[in-house]
């Protein structure tokens, strides 16, 4: 086990294979830990994937359930706090440029890197990414309010429920809307190359994946629907490696 430690907060992350650094974002939501990359809940093990080819680093996220990390709740800036984490654990292991790999909340997560660290982010693939759906603005602020909320304060008896929701309301409710955490005049401005796996259930909505890849000048898109039937996925993982090797190589 390895931790990445600065002042409160600690982070808990696994590197595995040689390489050019791969940065791994586990889907899962607030609760996105190492483990759930090769559960069901992902539609391949991206560490087992790609660790033969490149230097593949993920953490759990901050105050995750089942994770190992840790830190306080930074109620006025959520989004900014968990790129805190992931480009401190990367100045930690001495590495300044990167490609990106973000399933599920990986997709906001992933836009606010390329805002915060355009220049060291070479390359980005947001696979089945999370978005907000104007018919359903609530949707991750209630289910986290009912799940992740609860489980984090019985766990941290510093945190209390009141604090939970303000920092969801931060998180989910200032700006609902897109992908949380750019606006659409950023990725239309945005020349890092994306590839986007679209996905069509409530909290990875299909429209806004689209929109995102229209948007971007420097986007490409996969198939739809990719994972279904599974005989799709080993198609879809080659578009993922041929992306990053074509990029990867610029460098």
């Amino acid at each position: 086990m390895s931790f990445y430690e600065k002042g409160p907060v600690r982070i808990h992350f696994e590197e595995k294979g040689t390489g050019f650094p791969l940065l791994i974002i586990p889907g899962g939501g607030l609760n996105s830990t190492i483990a759930a990359l090769s559960g069901e809940s992902h539609p391949f093990d991206p560490i087992a994937t790609f660790a033969g080819e490149y230097r593949c680093i993920a953490a759990d996220l901050r105050n995750a359930g089942g994770g190992q990390s840790s830190g306080p709740l930074e109620i006025d800036r959520p989004w900014d706090a968990f790129t805190d984490d992931h480009l401190g654990m990367m100045d930690h292991l001495g590495i300044d440029r990167f490609v990106v790999l973000g399933f599920c909340i990986g997709g906001p997560f992933i836009w606010n890197l390329l805002k915060r660290a355009p220049t060291r982010v070479v390359a980005a693939v947001l696979a089945q990414p999370s978005g907000s759906r104007p018919e359903m603005r609530d949707l991750f602020f209630d289910n986290n309010m009912k799940g992740w909320g609860p489980e984090l304060v019985r766990r941290r008896p510093d945190i209390t429920m009141e604090q939970v929701e303000k920092f969801l309301t931060r998180m989910y409710r200032t700006d609902p809307d897109f992908v949380f955490t750019v606006t659409r005049d950023f990725v239309r401005n945005c020349q890092t190359p994306v590839l986007i796996l679209p996905d069509d259930i409530p909290a990875h909505p299909y429209a806004v994946a689209m929109e995102a890849a229209m948007l971007a000048p420097n986007a490409e898109v996969s198939m739809f629907p990719w994972k279904q039937p599974k005989e799709r996925i080993p198609l879809a993982v080659r578009q993922i490696r041929s992306f990053l090797r074509a990029h990867r190589l610029g460098v």
